[in-house]
């Protein structure tokens, strides 16, 4: 005598499962809910970037508004932002261009080498960025194998922060490029547009939101960068001495209100750019969909 054993969808409807078509895969469900898994990643978030954020902010008013801002605005401290912007502006435009061109040639290039040279553009991510000071000291410092001495100037500073700061283009550009239809291209140029034109209308539209965020990061890193700077720009003031290093100069000598205070416009100056080329770079990739 064989016993029935009624289905679990019979007695519960709302068990019954979804119908799926043929040859679909029914999805399986999060092993967390979304209100957990937010919790959990705020909480991170909050430990990680938050609390050490605010208190640098409570340790920056911590001797009055009057003291921050006398920090900001001395001289020494004025100055060091006048070099750090002034380098991190002319660095970022330095790697937009050759990021671009360099994520160009191991995109759309094949040469003897190009696994090599994509590895190496890595290599400042994983290199200790004293190290990086330490190599252009040895590259471009007074005993220079290659007769280009840049030791305590802008140039060399500019050397080093290119350095470290070049692969966040490469790579944010490297793969909408290989996304990109060629067959596009292609009919452009049938049509008669010529390379330039091709670039312009129809690659760099596609690259823009990639290109911004990579120079964002590039920027932001050049604004905040120390060890890369160290022994060959000299921190020679008003000349090659930047934001960070001058925040060295203020803790060594025990005044961590005004360390804090700098800290805090350069935290400021990265954020609002970030910010903004987020919303630019928003705005560039809805049009580049509306076009498709």
């Amino acid at each position: 005598m064989t016993t029935l054993t009624p289905d679990p969808a019979d007695l519960h409807p709302g068990l019954a499962p979804e119908p799926t078509q043929p040859g679909q895969v029914r999805p399986s469900a999060p092993p967390f809910s979304t209100s957990l898994r937010v919790g959990v990643a705020t909480l991170w978030v909050s430990v990680l970037v938050l609390l050490p954020l605010l208190a640098i902010a409570w340790q920056a008013v911590g001797g009055g508004w009057q003291a921050f801002w006398l920090a900001i605005t001395s001289h020494a401290a004025l100055e060091s932002f006048r070099v750090t912007l002034t380098v991190s502006v002319v660095v970022t435009l330095l790697d937009v261009f050759f990021g671009v061109l360099t994520a160009w040639v191991l995109v759309r290039d094949n040469f003897i080498g190009k696994g090599f040279v994509d590895a190496v553009i890595d290599l400042p991510f994983a290199l200790p960025t004293i190290v990086t000071s330490l190599v252009m000291l040895a590259l471009y410092g007074k005993s220079s194998p290659v007769g280009v001495h840049l030791q305590h100037t802008p140039p060399g500073v500019a050397m080093a922060l290119a350095f470290v700061t070049l692969p966040f283009v490469v790579r944010a550009v490297q793969p909408v490029l290989l996304e990109i239809d060629r067959e596009v291209e292609e009919a452009a140029a049938a049509l008669g547009a010529n390379g330039f034109k091709v670039f312009t209308s129809i690659i760099l539209p596609a690259l823009t939101p990639a290109l911004l965020s990579g120079a964002g990061m590039a920027f932001s890193r050049c604004i905040g960068e120390f060890g890369s700077v160290v022994t060959i720009g000299g921190a020679v003031p008003g000349k090659t001495e930047v934001s960070s290093q001058w925040i060295r100069s203020l803790i060594e000598n025990d005044d961590r209100t005004g360390a804090t205070a700098i800290a805090i416009v350069l935290l400021s100056i990265s954020f609002c750019v970030l910010f903004l080329l987020r919303i630019v770079g928003g705005r560039a990739a809805k049009r580049e969909e509306a076009a498709e």
